[in-house]
Order: C-alpha cells, then sequence, then structure tokens
C-alpha cells in the first residue's frame, strides 16, 4: 500500500480528514462523489496546506471512507467517533494500521533494526533514516496525527513513538517483528527453539521481576521490539526507584549454567557496569515453585574477568589489513 501512495505529496492531517468525514456525516442525504470532494477542499489552507493530493486516495485504502458506484459512503461505524478530532484521530490510526499490518514496507519501516528504547522517556523510538526520502509523506502523516514526535534531545535523528498508541503498535507490528527473528531457512527449525527457549525465560523473569518488586512497576520487555539493544528487560532495583536502573540480559539454560554472550551485550555490560545484570534460567527448573534465577550482577567484572567461568572464542572475525 505504502509503495502504491509513494508519489503523492501530502496524505492529509487531523484537521483535514475531520472536515471531510463530518461532511459526509451531515450532509448523508447528498450524493457525493470523487469531485465533491476534491472541490469541497478547492481552495482551502489546512495547517498551511493547499495540496491534498494522497488524502482521498489514502481515506480509500485505509477503507475509511468506501465507494459504491461512484457515489462516496463513510465507514460503518465512523459517525460515532465524530464527536471530537481526538476522537476521529485515534480511529483513523486503528483504520490506517489495520491496513498497514501485512505491508511489507511498513514492517521495513518499523523493524527491529530501526527500533530502540529510550530508558529516560521509557518508550520506543524508530530511526528517522527508517523513512527515508521515500517515505517522508507516510512520516509527516505519523508526525501530524501524533502517533511518532521528535526525540526532545537527539535532533533529527530519532522519533519517540507515542505511547498512546502502544497497543495499536504490539497488535499491529509487534507479531511481525518476532516473525523475522527467525533466521536463515536452513536453520529455521533450531532457531525457532532457540527462540522458544528466549521467549520462555524472558516471560519467566518478567514475572519474577513483577513479584519481586510487588507489582508496583511497570517492567519493560525490550526484547520484544528489538533484538540488539544489549539487554531485554528494563527494571528496578527497589519499588522506590523511579528511574529504570537493573538492565537484564536473560539467558535460557540446561544443566551447568553456560550461555553465549554477544559483543554488542559485552559492552553494554561494560557500559551500564553494576546497573547491568545476567539471569540464567534453567529450563529444566522455570516451572518449579520458587525457582529463582542465577542473578549475576556486572557480569563484565563478574563473570567475564572471573576465572570460576571458562570462556571459549567460538568464532573469529577475520580481515584482510590494507
Amino acid at each position: 500500500m505504502l509503495k502504491d501512495l509513494r508519489h503523492f505529496e501530502n496524505f492529509g492531517t487531523p484537521n483535514y480528514f475531520y472536515s471531510l468525514l463530518c461532511a459526509l456525516n451531515e450532509d448523508k442525504k447528498s450524493v457525493w462523489v470523487i469531485n465533491d470532494l476534491n472541490q469541497f477542499f478547492f481552495n482551502k489552507i489546512i495547517d498551511g496546506r493547499t495540496v491534498f493530493d494522497g488524502c482521498i486516495p489514502l481515506a480509500l485504502k485505509i477503507e475509511i471512507i468506501t465507494i459504491q458506484g461512484k457515489r462516496i459512503y463513510l465507514a460503518n461505524g465512523i459517525s460515532k467517533f465524530l464527536n471530537s478530532k481526538n476522537q476521529m484521530s485515534d480511529k483513523f490510526i486503528e483504520y490506517l494500521f489495520h491496513s498497514l499490518k501485512d505491508d511489507e514496507d511498513f514492517h521495513s519501516i518499523f523493524c527491529s533494526e530501526h527500533l530502540s528504547h529510550d530508558v529516560i522517556y521509557k518508550s520506543l523510538q524508530v530511526s528517522n533514516s527508517a523513512f527515508g526520502f521515500k517515505f517522508s509523506n507516510f512520516k509527516q502523516l505519523l508526525i501530524d496525527f501524533g502517533v511518532i514526535k521528535s526525540h526532545p534531545t537527539i535532533e533529527f535523528n530519532k522519533f519517540i513513538i507515542n505511547s498512546r498508541y502502544k497497543k495499536l503498535f504490539d497488535k499491529t507490528v509487534l507479531p511481525e517483528i518476532k516473525r523475522r527473528k527467525v533466521g536463515i531457512e536452513e536453520f529455521r527449525k533450531s532457531v525457532e527453539q532457540k527462540q522458544i527457549y528466549g521467549e520462555e525465560a524472558e516471560k519467566f523473569v518478567l514475572k519474577y521481576e513483577d513479584e519481586r518488586l510487588n507489582g508496583n512497576k511497570h517492567i519493560e520487555w525490550i526484547a520484544e521490539y528489538i533484538v540488539n539493544e544489549g539487554y531485554d528487560i528494563a527494571s528496578y532495583n527497589f519499588e522506590v526507584d523511579i528511574e529504570y536502573n537493573r538492565f537484564i540480559e536473560v539467558k535460557s539454560f540446561e544443566g551447568v549454567p553456560n550461555f553465549f554472550w554477544s559483543k554488542n551485550e559485552v559492552e553494554i555490560a561494560k557500559l551500564k557496569k553494576k546497573k547491568y545484570f545476567l539471569y540464567l534460567v534453567d529450563r529444566k527448573k522455570i516451572n518449579q515453585k520458587d525457582y529463582k534465577p542465577l542473578m549475576i550482577q556486572n557480569p563484565y567484572i563478574n563473570v567475564l574477568k572471573n576465572d570460576d567461568w571458562s570462556k571459549d572464542v567460538v568464532k573469529w572475525f577475520i580481515k584482510l589489513k590494507t
């Protein structure tokens, strides 16, 4: 869908669509056709814009309006969401995300590669580079509707995803992110099994942390969206803490505690020091009552620099010197 709409300049704003949908709703006796809608906005300036070339095509694509014969109709049930512009905006974004849930370009923008977690603002971020020039019109639409907003400290580089739309984001974007975590086809089965083990361990730790903090803190499951943040869960040391101060990398194992530790995870552990924790979860004991994972604080020192743990190099990165 996004590919088909790339050539349009303007997808519209909440004020545009509120005017459009209210006009159709208030004048149901008249027969509206495409030309009527174009004339309705002719010579108007809305939010500083005079060109509305992509607005009607977008509205038809997401089916918030439909054409039967030549006549334009509102989608069923839209009328009850026109009591306010904010109410209409929320419903519009729901239609938009539902229409894009299988769109390849949409998921290439909101993929794990372009997402990151902001510890300070406790939110998901998406890189500006994810949109590129070809989807700048879609980016502007998301900005206009408040789905994303510029990061207050990282100018131009990042956008914060509005927590107001998190449930909708989880419903439409998250399943595809999870699906795309699966690796190369010939290793598909083993990768899927490892992913299952990993998710089971992460869910166990989420529950463990929630109980440890008596259900009084919101624990963020970072790895649900992002695969390269360097940790899986953002939590707190104590209930009174305001900012995240326990960054947890979860590892699933069986038998003697063992795990693979990526270069990125090591670097994050080195950076966060005592705020970084490894939680090692024994798959055989995960369902036992009162089982506690092996928790290691500051593993850069207490594991990597500790002779109690053996370290084997599994891979080397080799490059010809120039």
